[in-house]
């Protein structure tokens, strides 16, 4: 199976190639036409508000984010390749998930590349590789348990193979580098002050390299997908160690209010954004909503409630100044492209 479309142990979305992987195609991916409504949508939003989807080689977007090539859709391939522009020039898009990155690092080129296709004002969000936040070894593609992860929670290993590179590909660019953690197993879990202890320690240890177009460094934010960690201690630890959470709306997670009320954002400086990231509909598993919302280009089944609570925490955030960063799996809702305009919408209608 080839990088493009291999699958990552905890998200099933396929992994864009890299742009340096191949010469450029001679014939891009064109974007589709997309109407003044949505135009006029996208001047009602704050200009710190960056929404956009976790990766962008959907052919079932066709239509809404890509136009047809000789009236048939792109194929996964071309748009893993050079879909990205294409993708950053719908004016919805302020933002993007770089997903691949969780299942193997990229070298500061390739992020470069990535970075020479989108506009000045556009923001990643990069996920770190598993072999930080993983404290098991998988064995190949089947996620099998094969040994303890000698990398798991090694700093000096994260700065070299993602923050040291990210920092220097993408600069400015750059919105967060997301860590986010799986289930972490009962072993862990049955110690939570020892587990969000060894948490606030890896924070710490992190090298944050500052540039010129960077000059606050990079923002660190951790993904919790155990519960038990969204908790008062390690705020305060995340808020020491100068990292941020990462709100998940995930089928295993509280609801997204919850979170914020935890974590108490208003307390992290301004110059730290809020990064959310809408997962998966509530009572799914990844392979079943994979299953039934395929081929992505339609709401199969909507989630208001989680909607209109991201709608209240980007306005609140977004009226404090703050840069806030929303990504969207197509496992939220059905089609992320379009769970990122009627989130749109709530923003706007929230007066």
């Amino acid at each position: 199976m080839g990088r493009e479309t291999q699958r990552t142990l905890f998200d099933d979305d396929p992994l864009p190639e890299s742009p340096v992987a191949k010469a450029p195609r001679a014939e891009p991916v064109a974007p589709a036409l997309v109407s003044a409504e949505i135009h006029a949508l996208a001047a009602r939003l704050q200009a710190q508000v960056h929404l956009g989807t976790s990766s962008w080689s959907f052919p079932g977007w066709t239509g809404l984010v890509y136009a047809p090539r000789h009236g048939k859709p792109e194929s996964e391939q071309r748009l893993a390749r050079g879909g990205l522009a294409a993708y950053a020039q719908h004016p919805l898009f302020g933002s993007v998930s770089l997903d691949r990155t969780f299942y193997a690092p990229l070298l500061a080129d390739e992020y470069a590349a990535y970075a020479a296709a989108v506009p000045d004002d556009f923001r990643f969000v990069v996920k770190a590789p598993a072999a930080i936040t993983d404290p098991f070894k998988r064995a190949g593609n089947s996620g099998l348990v094969s040994g303890d992860n000698p990398t798991f929670l090694d700093a000096a290993t994260a700065h070299a193979v993602c923050v040291a590179p990210v920092v220097a590909g993408l600069g400015a660019k750059l919105g967060a580098i997301v860590f986010q953690f799986p289930p972490l197993g009962r072993a862990l879990l049955a110690d939570v002050p020892r587990l969000v202890a060894r948490l606030v320690a890896f924070v710490a240890a992190l090298p944050r390299p500052c540039i010129d177009s960077l000059p606050h460094g990079p923002a660190i934010a951790l993904e919790i997908r155990d519960p038990a960690l969204v908790c008062e201690a390690l705020a305060a630890g995340l808020l020491d160690g100068g990292a941020i959470p990462c709100l998940a709306a995930h089928a295993r997670m509280p609801p997204l209010e919850k979170q914020a009320e935890v974590w108490r954002l208003d307390r992290f400086p301004l110059t730290n954004p809020l990064v959310i990231r809408w997962n998966l509909h509530a009572g799914k598993d990844y392979e079943g909503a994979k299953q039934e919302y395929f081929p992505f280009d339609r709401l199969v089944e909507e989630d208001l409630q989680t909607r209109d609570a991201l709608a209240r925490l980007v306005r609140t955030e977004a009226r404090s100044g703050r840069t806030v960063l929303v990504t969207i799996n197509n496992k939220a809702e059905g089609s992320a492209p379009w769970s990122v305009r009627r989130l749109a919408e709530a923003i706007a209608n929230q007066e």
